[in-house]
């Protein structure tokens, strides 16, 4: 097995090496959080791939920077990804660049770095701004444990599993979230790790209007029925409180007619186990209780 070893001394560190691959972070908001490292690198590489070259255009517009670019995104990332590896083998510099933050965080920047490191080609990093670790310092939660998830699948099932595989997650959670998917996003959470659990909901961070909201997830869940969600958000979530059950995770966890099903066998009617279930999981109880309407169990006890 062979490795490459890149390695630069504080002399070199702003020299452009041919054949590298840079990740350039971007402010992911304020135009002046641009380190001036990254204007020395994205002014003397011999190419830029960005996530959307227009968006990208327009930054580098600013700084009165003009270079070649090439577009690299999810969709064309293979057949890109390769022709970009052939250029960096050839003895091109490239900067990697994402629409605003990090490249390669959450990103198919990542699988660029894995092409460059499997073919032996430098990569190196001009760390910057970064929308998930800007989010948790703000959050008021803790912050010494943490764990990235990204964004949730738009596959029900998919979403449901990544949840439940946090179920018992201990570490603050960090979450990418859409507007438009926000409230179903917030009610997801809300049902499995409970109404109490605490949240700060970061949108326009560095910009004008930014706005952290530390609340509930209950109460997220109120304020957006009757507010509208604006802008792309980090959702900075408690970790599942040290001191809680095994026993309450797990049905948490469950489906709720399993949740149901379970409350019913430690000795509740069925009555009693759907406001307890709904009560934990944050719901309206006619939502769970809806399920079991035609069901061939019914004990008689409905209302």
């Amino acid at each position: 097995m062979s490795s490459v070893k890149h390695t630069q001394t504080g002399t070199e560190k702003n020299k452009i090496e041919q054949g590298t691959l840079y990740l350039v972070a971007t402010p992911i908001g304020n135009l002046s959080d641009i380190s001036e490292r990254a204007l020395k690198v994205l002014s003397g590489v011999d190419f830029i791939a960005a996530e959307d070259t227009r968006n990208s255009q327009r930054l580098l517009s600013v700084f009165g920077i003009c270079k070649p670019m090439v577009s690299y995104f999810e969709h064309n990332r293979r057949e890109r990804g390769e022709q970009i590896l052939k250029r960096l083998q050839a003895g091109e510099s490239c900067a990697l660049i994402t629409d605003a933050g990090t490249p390669a965080v959450s990103d198919p920047g990542a699988d660029l770095v894995c092409l460059c490191a499997e073919s032996g080609v430098p990569v190196t990093s001009v760390p910057g701004a970064c929308a998930a670790i800007t989010a948790l310092t703000l959050s008021a939660l803790p912050t010494g444990r943490f764990t990235f998830e990204g964004f949730l699948s738009v596959n029900k099932a998919e979403r449901r599993r990544h949840l439940e595989s946090l179920a018992h997650e201990t570490r603050t959670m960090i979450f990418h979230e859409a507007p438009h998917k926000l409230r179903t996003t917030l009610a997801d959470l809300c049902a499995l790790f409970g109404p109490d659990r605490r949240i700060s909901l970061c949108r326009e961070l560095t910009k004008l209007n930014e706005e952290i909201m530390r609340t509930t997830l209950e109460e997220a869940c109120r304020y957006y029925e009757e507010h509208e969600p604006r802008g792309e958000y980090v959702l900075v979530v408690e970790g599942c409180p040290e001191g809680a059950t095994t026993t309450d995770n797990e049905l948490l966890s469950l489906s709720p007619e399993e949740h149901v099903a379970a409350l019913e066998s430690s000795g509740m009617s069925r009555m009693e186990a759907i406001k307890a279930a709904a009560k934990a999981r944050g719901v309206p109880k006619n939502d769970i209780y809806q399920l079991f309407v035609n069901s061939p169990e019914k004990d008689g006890t409905d209302e």
